[in-house]
């Protein structure tokens, strides 16, 4: 069995952390393959490789902090015989835990490729903030003793 280091993906600020704490379990689902890219700070992007499938065979839902993609796939009216199958074409539902904040903004699919982009949106309340220390912030502080320096050497 293979090890992954996913420690870079607990680094990322949308909670994939809780993804690749589902990575690291043994019954994560590797149907569909899909790829999560980092885009910009704050903006991130799931790609899904869905060979087979056609727009109105998937679904993409979110409630809360679940992103939720569902393929099913028509029934063909034709029967064949496959001599080798690799494309399969089944059924899925795969699941993303999102963190706080962090929204989709948008979705498309071309040629088989399933793209989903997500933005991390932080309200001001909960951004960080300097305080400052008796009413004068650092800067405004260094920058005092930087005068009175300039003062005392003139």
């Amino acid at each position: 069995m293979r090890t992954f280091d996913l420690t870079p993906l607990y680094r990322t600020a949308i909670g994939i952390d809780r993804l690749a704490n589902q990575l690291n379990a043994a019954e994560v689902p590797t149907y569909p393959p899909y790829n999560v890219e980092l885009v910009a700070e704050d903006k991130y992007r799931i790609v899904m490789a869905l060979a087979g499938f056609d727009r109105s065979e998937l679904d993409i839902n979110t409630e809360r902090d679940s992103l939720v993609i569902t393929g099913r796939k028509q029934k063909d009216a034709v029967e064949r015989t496959f001599l080798h199958r690799g494309i399969a074409a089944r059924d899925f539902e795969q699941r993303f835990q999102l963190a706080d904040h962090v929204k989709v903004t948008g979705a498309g699919f071309d040629n088989g490729m399933l793209t989903i982009d997500l933005v991390r949106e932080v309200p001001e309340a909960y951004r960080p903030r300097k305080i400052a220390i008796d009413g004068v912030t650092n800067e405004a502080a260094s920058n005092v003793t930087a005068l009175e320096q300039k003062r005392d050497a003139a």
